[in-house]
């Protein structure tokens, strides 16, 4: 299979999975148009699950338009990004932007919800030592 394939071990699926993301998560990246969670997972590699509401975008070909353009950024992206699961909530407005637009905007979101993880991790270490300390 191809390094920048979307197998099905890279998507959220299950409700649990998605509910462990909102009731965790961890990173936070939004812009007027959408909002990504993440928290790490156990698995070594990033997944990737979507909330398109109806009430947000109304026809299905805005909704499956939206979900192709992200996914396809999401499988060139997914070796760079650390073992987090990744939810795409979309917010109105979003089914009106054209395609250049959106890949614009999720790859400014993945470069934010990237670039983090190193200093997450010297975080925790400090708040380890911290802890030790006291």
């Amino acid at each position: 299979m191809s390094e920048i394939a979307f197998p099905r071990t890279a998507r959220i699926l299950k409700p649990a999975e998605f509910k462990r993301v909102f009731d965790n998560t961890e990173l936070r990246g939004s812009s007027p148009h959408l909002l990504v969670l993440a928290t790490s997972n156990e698995q070594d590699q990033a997944r990737l699950g979507f909330v398109l509401a109806k009430k947000q975008i109304k026809r299905a070909v805005d909704r499956n338009r939206i979900k192709r353009l992200i996914r396809e950024s999401f499988r060139h992206r997914q070796n760079e990004m650390a073992s987090l699961d990744f939810v795409v909530l979309a917010r109105s407005g979003l089914a009106e932007l054209d395609n250049q637009q959106i890949r614009e905007m999720i790859d400014g979101l993945w470069f934010r919800l990237k670039r983090p993880s190193n200093d997450r991790q010297a975080k925790g270490n400090r708040n380890n030592r911290r802890k030790t300390r006291r």
